[in-house]
């Protein structure tokens, strides 16, 4: 039988440090504040992630058939209406009759505008892939085809007068590709590159001030997204491609959906860095830290809207920086905003 006093012990294990403060909660450090969340550009990052959503196969099938439902039953009931009015009171008939007219009227020009729209979406778009696959290819005739479908696209341009007159002396004097492209991209995409960055600029400047001074919930998010929609339907119209309700909704979907395919919605570092020096808006005030991200965001928004929409890609002239966008449309809304 084992001695109890040379028995192992089993239990823990204690050690005494000597000098060892006893610490008590009098004197324990306190637990330190969590940081301030740092803004994330929420509202543009929702409105980019809802405009880029795709519809499912299910959901496009039932809006489908419920349009489809109201529209038989308006079509009858008016049908009704207008006979049951004829019968009984043929002048007031026959101006039911007219006003049923007219409407359909309407909507057949609302239809054909927006038809408009595409035609002229389609052609920006085929003369953008016929640009790029002249600079890949450097054929000379391919680019002279570019150049003179661009001058056709943009002849009765006024505010252009001035660049055709311009391209339309220099082109001979262009032998390969590059030049020819850069020289029309110089003279008659500069104004209009000029006039786009100035309506990406303005969306920014109104998204960074309403996010950071309209306190109400959701306001940030309906200003978003209806400042970005309009930019971007700007942008088209100034590049050529003016378009209906469908065709503008087309485009936004294009934008966001490459920005949130290649995550160029994602709040970086480098943009408050860039722009709030390091942050010092999002520590002086959350709110705007907000408004910086998302007025920066709103001009990546508007940078991927002009390559878009621009019917040659950037050649010669230098692709617009989010960075310097962003001080242009802030200068003098949030002090300096450097």
């Amino acid at each position: 039988m084992s001695d109890p006093e040379t028995a192992p012990k089993t239990g823990p294990v204690l050690i005494e440090l000597d000098g060892a403060a006893e610490e008590t909660p009098a004197t324990a450090s306190p637990v330190p504040d969590p940081a301030p969340d740092a803004p994330s550009g929420r509202a543009m990052q929702t409105m980019a992630v809802l405009a880029a959503r795709r519809p499912s196969r299910l959901g496009r099938f039932l809006w489908s058939s419920v349009l489809g439902l109201l529209g038989f039953i308006l079509s009858i009931a008016a049908w009704r209406f207008v006979t049951d009015l004829l019968a009984r009171n043929t002048v007031l008939g026959s101006v039911a009759l007219a006003l049923v007219s007219l409407v359909l009227l309407a909507l057949l020009l609302v239809a054909l505008r927006e038809l408009a729209g595409f035609a002229r979406l389609r052609r920006l778009d085929k003369v953008q892939r016929q640009a790029e696959a002249a600079l890949a290819s450097g054929d000379l005739s391919e680019a002279r085809a570019v150049t003179a479908r661009l001058e056709a696209l943009y002849a009765r341009r006024e505010d252009l007068s001035w660049g055709r007159e311009r391209f339309a002396e220099r082109q001979a004097d262009m032998f390969d590709a590059d030049g020819l492209l850069g020289l029309a991209e110089a003279e008659l995409l500069t104004p209009l590159d000029t006039a786009a960055m100035r309506e990406v600029e303005a969306a920014a400047r109104q998204v960074a001030a309403v996010t950071a001074l309209v306190p109400l919930a959701l306001a940030d998010l309906i200003t978003a997204l209806s400042a970005n929609l309009r930019m971007i339907r700007r942008i088209a119209e100034i590049y050529g491609g003016r378009s209906g309700t469908l065709g503008s909704w087309r485009i936004t979907r294009a934008v966001l959906t490459h920005l949130v395919a290649t995550g160029a919605v994602a709040v970086g570092d480098d943009v408050i860095q860039s722009v709030a020096g390091g942050g010092l808006l999002s520590k002086v005030s959350r709110r705007f830290g907000e408004g910086v991200v998302n007025g920066a965001l709103t001009a990546r928004v508007g940078v991927a809207a002009m390559e878009v929409c621009r019917p040659l890609p950037f050649v010669r002239v230098r692709r617009p920086s989010v960075t310097a966008l962003l001080r242009r449309a802030l200068t003098g809304l949030f002090g300096d905003a450097r």
